[in-house]
């Protein structure tokens, strides 16, 4: 419950700032280059996609786009998801939402050619073996898994900007520790590392496709260069993955 206000509380910035976001999702994409890189053979056979923890919904208008023929996305926010709903109707997209708390999407199984999720997702979600197998009985066979997120790593990285630092108060293997900075509130954020969201992904039995991880940050607090944002440190990574036919 207390995740649920947290979330609830910092997705007003989406109504907030509605037009603004209105503008950013009209003239620029949100996708980065080393999504669009992976992505783009996919959208280009135009695949119905489901959005798992869609927030603002930019990503899905950039996602129609960039080819897909539509998008439904989910997430526990009512406010996230009312206020992306509003924007896709403006601007005349394919993107449709239902609130839900996942895993357990209130989708049928085989509905969608690519699922696509990350950039903040993961860390609210405590069981990786249960969210991987819901991903795999929403995907058609032959369908993708597109995961971009932050790396497990980051939740160690300092904001400093002299040098990089690890915080003393976290641990690469913990279970879970409580969001100081964004969303704030004392919400708790889960923790896993690159190896068990694999295992996870592959137990659900999903191919893995692709792995990467990149040095760039898909999020920044307002101007601040953190030093650990600066190229020496993994930030995200990028995961392909495929259902078998």
């Amino acid at each position: 419950m207390g995740n649920r206000i947290a979330w609830e509380t910092a997705s007003r910035k989406y109504v907030d700032e509605h037009q603004e976001l209105l503008d950013e999702a009209r003239n620029s994409s949100s996708l980065v280059e080393c999504e669009l890189a992976v992505l783009r053979p996919l959208l280009a056979s135009k695949p119905a996609v489901v959005h798992l923890q869609s927030g603002n919904g930019l990503d899905d208008i950039a996602l129609i786009g960039e080819g897909a023929r539509s998008v439904v996305g989910v997430d526990f926010s009512s406010v996230a998801a009312t206020a992306a709903q509003r924007r896709a109707i403006e601007l005349g997209v394919n993107c449709r939402y239902v609130i839900a708390e996942l895993p357990g999407a209130p989708l049928r199984g085989d509905c969608a050619d690519l699922v696509y999720t990350g950039k903040g997702a993961l860390i609210w979600l405590p069981d990786l073996r249960a969210w991987a197998a819901d991903v795999a009985r929403l995907l058609k066979p032959g369908a993708h898994l597109f995961v971009y997120e932050a790396h497990p790593m980051v939740p160690l990285w300092t904001w400093d900007t002299d040098e990089p630092r690890i915080r003393p108060d976290r641990g690469y293997f913990e279970r879970s520790h409580v969001n100081d900075t964004f969303p704030a509130n004392g919400a708790v954020e889960w923790q896993a590392t690159l190896a068990e969201i694999v295992t996870a992904v592959l137990g659900a039995g999903l191919e893995l496709r692709h792995l990467a991880e990149h040095p760039e940050p898909f999020w920044r607090w307002g101007d601040l260069d953190a030093a650990a944002w600066r190229g020496r440190l993994p930030n995200t990574f990028s995961l392909l993955a495929r259902k078998p036919s």
